[in-house]
C-alpha cells in the first residue's frame, strides 16, 4: 500500500473513531481531535520509517516503539502527548479498524479459504502467546513499581 493511501486509510479511520468516541463515550469532537492527529501522526511517522529503514519489520512494530519512546516520563512533550492521546478512547479505535479488517478479510476470502484449518491453530497460539506475553510483562512491571 502506498503511502498516500495509508494516510487516507489513517484519517478516515481517525475520522470515524472520533465521532464513535463522540457517540459512545461523549468525549467531545473537539477534544479528542488533537490526540487523534497525535495518533495518526506517529503511524504515518511508523509507516515512513517501515518504508525508508532497509530491514524488513512491520511497520506496527515501529509505530508502538515510537508511541512508547514518546510517552515515557520525563520524555519533553511526554505528558502532554499523553494528556490529549488519553482523550481518545481504546474502544473507539477498535470499531472502524475492525470494520476494515471485516472487508479485507471479505475481499481474500479465496486465500483464507486455501488456509484452512490451520489459521484456526496458528490464531489461537497467536492469541494465547499475546495474552501470556502481556500478563508477564505487566507482573514484571509492577513488580518493579511496587504496585504488586
Amino acid at each position: 500500500m502506498k503511502l498516500k493511501e495509508s494516510v487516507i486509510v489513517l484519517l478516515i479511520t481517525a475520522s470515524l473513531s472520533v465521532v464513535g468516541n463522540y457517540v459512545g463515550y461523549k468525549i467531545d469532537i473537539l477534544e479528542s481531535i488533537p490526540g487523534m492527529l497525535i495518533l495518526v501522526l506517529i503511524s504515518i511517522i511508523g509507516i515512513i520509517l517501515s518504508k525508508k529503514i532497509p530491514i524488513k519489520i512491520p511497520s506496527v512494530a515501529y509505530i508502538v516503539t515510537l508511541s512508547t519512546i514518546l510517552t515515557v516520563p520525563g520524555v519533553p512533550g511526554s505528558a502532554i502527548i499523553s494528556e490529549y492521546v488519553a482523550k481518545v478512547n481504546f474502544l473507539a479505535l477498535t470499531t472502524p479498524i475492525l470494520a476494515y479488517a471485516g472487508i479485507y478479510t471479505g475481499k481474500n476470502l479465496d486465500a483464507l479459504k486455501k488456509t484452512g484449518w490451520r489459521i484456526v491453530i496458528l490464531s489461537i497460539f497467536v492469541m494465547v502467546g499475546t495474552y501470556l506475553g502481556s500478563a508477564i510483562i505487566a507482573n514484571v512491571i509492577l513488580k518493579m513499581l511496587g504496585q504488586i
